[in-house]
């Protein structure tokens, strides 16, 4: 059947990114920081953002938790890689029309986070997959905020 060979597909990029995590290295030094939690299940996620201008230059994403979750991180460091905030923002907010069931407003090539669609079929889990997501808009969301006020000064 054509859906359990896609159901494999996604099983097998899902467990490629946990086995072989992107953006593991830390930065020595990050423009943005943040850290994000999840303890229903543990998943825990460290995330550093080196930028260029308003484009992202470098990532670190360390993340402890389930398959699941270290696999969005993975597909997050390397998708928003060299992507304005704006770009790295429509990406997000994409990923979780998707993983809550909505249609994206946005036509973006997701790549291999089109696997994270499997997740919806496991509610459990949206959390795990949204983890580094929400700890990434919340990060650009404190840095936004932080040189709006530095500007007023």
């Amino acid at each position: 059947m054509v859906s359990d060979r896609l159901d494999e597909m996604y099983r097998d990029v899902i467990m490629d990114h946990y086995r072989h995590p992107r953006g593991k290295r830390k930065l020595d030094k990050a423009d943005i920081q943040n850290e994000g939690k999840n303890p229903v299940c543990g998943d825990e996620i460290e995330l550093q953002l080196k930028l260029d201008g308003d484009k992202v230059e470098d990532i670190h994403i360390g993340c402890v938790g389930c398959a699941v979750s270290v696999s969005s991180g993975s597909m997050l460091a390397e998708i928003i890689k060299g992507k304005s905030i704006e770009e790295v923002k429509k990406i997000a907010e994409t990923v979780k029309k998707i993983l809550k069931g909505e249609e994206p407003s946005e036509d973006i090539d997701l790549g291999d986070l089109e696997a994270l669609e499997g997740v919806r079929n496991f509610p459990v889990r949206i959390k795990c997959a949204l983890l580094s997501w929400t700890t990434l808009i919340d990060a650009l969301d404190q840095y936004e905020h932080d040189r709006a006020d530095n500007n007023k000064q």
